[in-house]
């Protein structure tokens, strides 16, 4: 079938580069329209801090969002201030519709320090949490501050203003444009030295626009048919960016080697379009995969996310397969004119002489050795791996500037705790007695005040806030909710409140990864199986990719987690990761490093066939793809770093956990383990019974032809 593709498009490559481009300039107008129509909320539907949330939400216009904390302190008593509650009165017109508690309206000491010299407020803003919304500190803290008398300092804190302090108050970040454009310069330094010759330079920067332009196209499409996250604009510019530039390398890297070994034009793209267009459709099935995985998470934010991202890959595949062969079949032999760098520093001709060959034939020869050496580093990043935490990091934890800073550490220093800025609110309807609610919880281990005041009731419901003695993303905030949640049972009040809802979202999660990881591993490796003709291939690929994973884990938890390394990004120590994180950069790094087992896999099956040694498979599969992955490694790195300009310690870590990843699995994984294991497994690795073949619909293979004995000499 690729063969009757490949003949067919060089034969009518004009009109399928004319319908690419205008279906790319078609994607330019798309990217504007789409812009418009991003989901930019988070919800975790059918969880019981969430619903009750919304419950809240709805009934008292506030509640989705947590409290922005304004913070005064004084040398004298605060509760006797009258500045203070003046103060609190002008914040409060600067956020309509907010709902507030401190002591003035409680007449609860649980506001105010023991030395009576610190004092705060909760001011809950009105309106749905979204993505882009603002915390409103500045506005806030502007009109506390009017007219307040000297010796009283005030100070607006609270989960928001801290996260926007961490991101030094830039909470849009760069441009998608941007980003795309530092990814795409990384990646042309990078074809420069590997390609050297102009148009193989740009053909794949060519087949990366056309690929991203084209996917925003039917991403714009499938808004009409469901939420898609606003995530999904810089996945498609960067991922895209990346995706489409690997797959194009593994064409062009093919296309020359035929045109080297002296084969025509056509010939040449036919044989292109047999071998590597059949890797860059396995390639793109898993990494399809991987994102599709994530629609078994009961998320509709990150549902979208895998739908919107599964069609990067497809787009991707369908350009390289289409438009390129188009494109080459134009270029022909000129692919190598217009050289930018001297023909010895990039082309040595047959790369089994060269230092990839090199390598593989002293892997073939020393597998023991290679294969400890890998394991040793691998080990010790999966050893990190295992010490992931993924949750919300506490806000001592999270870095920054300014007066959110000042604020939180104000808190701290008066010995109030940290359970203030993530507090626990739960609704009581049906016309329940918010007191008695408030009494019991008061009893509860772990609670440390609550709090019913009268202005917190709508008809037959209520709110109790209550304060919990740690951070809102302590370890002990789970035991907490839970004796809460047993105080409260048969109450009709439901606990709710950032800390809940984040709970709930680590449930969401990871109660459902069991489902995700069994979905993304068996259709690998039915999806592997076919492709390799064998059992053995696909099952050793599956299980180093979790290995790989596992050690990209492991850096994200010792750069972010631990914190070695991080100050480059202006972030200390989290001591967790955001739980979303782990499970993006599984669904991503899945497929992106199982490009790299299908690039150099197919190789290794092709040379197998040609030759029947194994041994040989190895020294020349990896001689031909070490430098194309390689390569492809560092342009989806470029890629990632790209991304990791965006503000906020959350991007980061999901950027650099893939980058990080990538170059990991390029280079320790594919090129110290997979040889090395499959030196050492020999002929097991082409294991495949007869039966297995039947159910996978592969072909059998056709016995060899019978060759004619020579006929007997006479004498």
């Amino acid at each position: 079938m690729l063969a009757r593709l490949a003949h067919a498009t060089a034969h009518h490559r004009k009109a399928i580069i004319l319908t690419w481009l205008a279906l790319t300039v078609f994607g330019g107008f798309s990217a504007a329209q789409v812009s418009q129509r991003w989901l930019q909320s988070f919800s975790i539907p059918g969880y019981p801090a969430y619903e009750a949330n919304q419950r809240t939400l709805e009934r008292f216009g506030s509640g989705d969002r947590p409290p922005n904390v304004v913070v005064f302190e004084t040398k004298g008593d605060a509760t006797k201030s009258e500045a203070i509650p003046a103060a609190m009165e002008r914040a409060l017109e600067t956020s309509p519709g907010a709902r507030t508690s401190s002591f003035f309206s409680t007449g609860s000491y649980a506001y105010v320090s023991k030395d009576r010299h610190t004092t705060f407020m909760e001011l809950y803003p009105a309106g749905a949490a979204n993505l882009d919304t603002k915390s409103g500190a500045g506005a806030i803290l502007t009109a506390a501050k009017t007219g307040l008398p000297a010796g009283i300092a005030v100070h607006v804190t609270g989960h928001d203003p801290i996260i926007e302090a961490n991101a030094n108050g830039e909470t849009g970040g760069p441009s998608v444009l941007v980003e795309a454009l530092i990814g795409g310069l990384g990646a042309l330094v990078i074809l420069f030295f590997v390609f050297g010759t102009l148009p193989a330079v740009l053909l794949p920067l060519a087949i990366a626009v056309s690929s991203i332009l084209n996917t925003f196209t039917l991403v714009w499409i499938l808004t009409y048919i469901t939420d898609v996250s606003i995530a999904v604009q810089f996945l498609i510019a960067l991922v895209g960016l990346g995706v489409a530039i690997d797959y194009a390398l593994l064409m062009i890297f093919r296309f020359r080697d035929e045109l080297r070994e002296g084969e025509d034009v056509e010939t040449a793209l036919v044989e292109t379009m047999t071998h590597a267009g059949k890797a860059v459709i396995v390639s793109g099935s898993t990494v399809a995969v991987g994102l599709l995985s994530l629609i078994v998470l009961p998320l509709p934010f990150i549902r979208s996310i895998g739908i919107g991202g599964m069609l990067i890959p497809a787009v991707s595949v369908v350009t390289a397969i289409t438009l390129l062969p188009a494109l080459l079949a134009v270029l022909g032999e000129r692919i190598n004119s217009l050289r930018l760098l001297p023909k010895r520093l990039v082309d040595h001709g047959h790369p089994e002489d060269g230092p990839w060959g090199r390598w593989a034939r002293f892997v073939n020869v020393r597998p023991v050795p290679v294969a400890a050496v890998g394991l040793v580093i691998t080990g010790v990043l999966v050893y990190y791996g295992f010490q992931l935490n993924p949750n919300e990091a506490q806000l001592k934890n999270v870095s920054g500037r300014g007066d959110a800073i000042v604020g939180r550490d104000a808190l701290t220093t008066a010995a109030i705790t940290p359970g203030v800025l993530k507090p626990l609110d739960v609704l009581v309807e049906n016309g329940r007695d918010p007191e008695a609610v408030a009494e019991r919880l008061g009893h509860v281990d772990g609670i440390t005040a609550t709090a019913a005041q009268n202005d917190w009731r709508k008809g037959d419901a209520a709110i109790v806030e209550a304060f919990p003695a740690v951070d809102g993303a302590d370890p002990g905030i789970q035991a907490i909710i839970d004796r809460s949640k047993a105080a409260l049972k048969g109450t009709n009040a439901t606990v709710s409140g950032t800390a809940a809802v984040d709970r709930d979202l680590v449930h969401a999660i990871y109660g459902n990864f069991p489902y995700l990881l069994a979905f993304v591993l068996a259709l690998t490796y039915i999806l592997l199986a076919r492709a390799f003709r064998s059992l053995v291939l696909p099952l050793k690929a599956v299980i180093l990719n979790l290995v790989s994973l596992a050690a990209a884990f492991g850096i994200v938890v010792i750069v972010f987690q631990l914190g070695h390394g991080s100050g480059i990004w202006g972030i200390d120590a989290m001591q967790a990761i955001n739980p979303w994180i782990p499970m993006m950069i599984f669904a991503f790094l899945f497929g992106l490093s199982m490009d790299y087992e299908v690039f150099m896999l197919t190789r290794m099956r092709e040379a197998y066939d040609e030759t029947g040694s194994t041994s040989k498979a190895i020294e020349l599969g990896l001689a031909r793809t070490g430098k194309l992955v390689t390569s492809a490694a560092l342009v989806l790195m470029c890629a990632f770093l790209g991304l990791s300009s965006g503000p906020g310690f959350g991007i980061k870590e999901f950027a650099i956990g893939l980058a990080a990843g990538i170059i990991f699995d390029a280079t320790v994984v594919r090129a110290l383990l997979v040889p090395a294991t499959m030196r050492l497994l020999g002929n097991a690795n082409w294991w495949m019974p007869k039966w297995t073949r039947t159910v996978l619909r592969i072909p059998q293979p056709k016995p060899a032809p019978k060759i004619a004995a020579p006929p007997t000499p006479v004498a």
